[in-house]
């Protein structure tokens, strides 16, 4: 199926590693050129040049508040425009109730909500019919993930907003969503799995749960991004979609 993504641009945040590169690299893929970005400038600019000649970089914080401006002024001198952004932010510090500071929680908000809400009004704000804005989330949307506190606090507000944008940008014709992923193998989940007193024994029992019994591949998350930030998903907005192995079954 063709997804309708060649020489369309899309804006990935936190593309450096994880599901945002992962998603990055499959726009690329498909047709597409990318803006990427992280916080590192060497990192952004290696990875930039892994992707090709499709890809620019760009080091920046979600945090910034000058982030949304810097980023649709690379799309319109490398690509003339852009047509979609997913905002992707790594993970803020695990922790339970106790554990987690002041500190942390707010340089969370800054990056994790605040951040976000910055770059899809400025995204909103430029695009045309036809465009799309996706979040990558989290499971703790619908339920807590134990010692992910700040995640479980900050990701369940940040899909509301993603709903209520959805239905206020739907007259233009511009979708919004969010994407749920779950056990995905990457090293936010190898570090959090490390964490225990035996990170074998931990995938062991969290795959256990999960119906198709594994934990998924970067690469697995970054085709549904593809395809939902594609025109082939054209009448689809406005909803939460689980890449997570069945463990939510559905709902």
């Amino acid at each position: 199926m063709d997804l309708g993504l060649k020489d369309r641009v899309y804006v990935v945040t936190g593309a450096t590693r994880g599901l945002g590169n992962a998603t990055a690299r499959q726009l690329l893929a498909e047709g597409a050129k990318v803006v990427i970005t992280g916080r590192e400038e060497q990192q952004v600019a290696d990875a930039a040049a892994e992707l090709g000649p499709g890809a620019v970089g760009v080091a920046v914080d979600n945090a910034d508040a000058g982030a949304p401006e810097r980023l649709i002024a690379a799309a319109r001198e490398h690509f003339g425009g852009f047509h979609g952004m997913l905002v992707s932010v790594g993970g803020p510090p695990p922790g339970f109730v106790a554990d987690n500071t002041d500190e942390q929680w707010r340089a969370a908000f800054e990056s994790v909500f605040l951040g976000a809400v910055r770059l899809a009004r400025a995204a909103a704000a430029e695009l045309e019919e036809g465009g799309a804005i996706g979040f990558v989330l989290s499971g703790s949307v619908h339920e807590p993930i134990p010692g992910l506190t700040i995640s479980n606090g900050l990701r369940p507000g940040l899909a509301g907003f993603a709903k209520s944008l959805a239905d206020e940008l739907g007259p233009r014709g511009i979708r919004v969503l969010g994407l749920l992923p779950g056990r995905i193998d990457t090293d936010r989940m190898r570090d959090l799995d490390g964490r225990s007193a035996d990170p074998e024994a931990t995938r062991a029992a969290n795959e256990s749960r999960i119906p198709l019994r594994r934990y998924g591949a970067p690469e697995e998350f970054g085709r549904v991004a593809a395809f939902l930030l594609s025109p082939a998903a054209s009448y689809v907005t406005g909803v939460m979609v689980p890449v997570d192995g069945g463990t939510r079954h559905g709902f």
